[in-house]
Formats: C-alpha cells, structure tokens, sequence
C-alpha cells in the first residue's frame, strides 16, 4: 500500500495544500479559470471561475471526492496535487 504522509505545519493559515499544483497544472494545460471549472461542473463539481480562483490561492476548502475530479480533469496524480515539490 502507499501511504501518503503530509505535513500541516506547512499550511500557514491556507485552506488546502493543493491550491499552488492546481493552478500549476491548469496553466500547463492553458486552460482559463472559465475552462476549467466548466470541465470541473461537467465531471459533477458545482464550481464558478471565482471559487477556482480561491481554491488556487488556498482560500477555499477543497473536499476529497474534489480532489480526485481535479486530478482527473487535470491529468495528474492526486499525490502530486498535494505534494511539496
């Protein structure tokens, strides 16, 4: 089994720890805020361009059954959406 270890002292204050690779990713695929939540609402996330926005500056929460939608829509591993590299 993998075992995913994250460390929370590395939160300063924010929401997620996924908010900077989401943002990352999202660019890599040139892909507007607009574009992407509209591929999120297609795969059943109920998400506008303003909560995409929060969600990548860490100031939104994001649930587990969103992270794995995002790693979909994203084309990447959910262990890289939270990793600290």
């Amino acid at each position: 089994d993998n075992i995913l270890i994250i460390s929370c002292s590395k939160l300063d204050g924010k929401k997620n720890i996924c908010g900077r690779k989401v943002r990352e990713a999202r660019n890599n695929l040139d892909l507007t805020q607009d574009e992407f939540a509209a591929r999120l609402q297609v795969e059943g996330v109920n998400i506008g361009r303003d909560s995409v926005s929060r969600l990548e500056k860490g100031t939104r929460f994001v649930a587990d059954y969103e992270l794995k939608i995002l790693a979909k829509v994203l084309d990447v591993e959910i262990s890289w959406l939270v990793s600290d590299n």
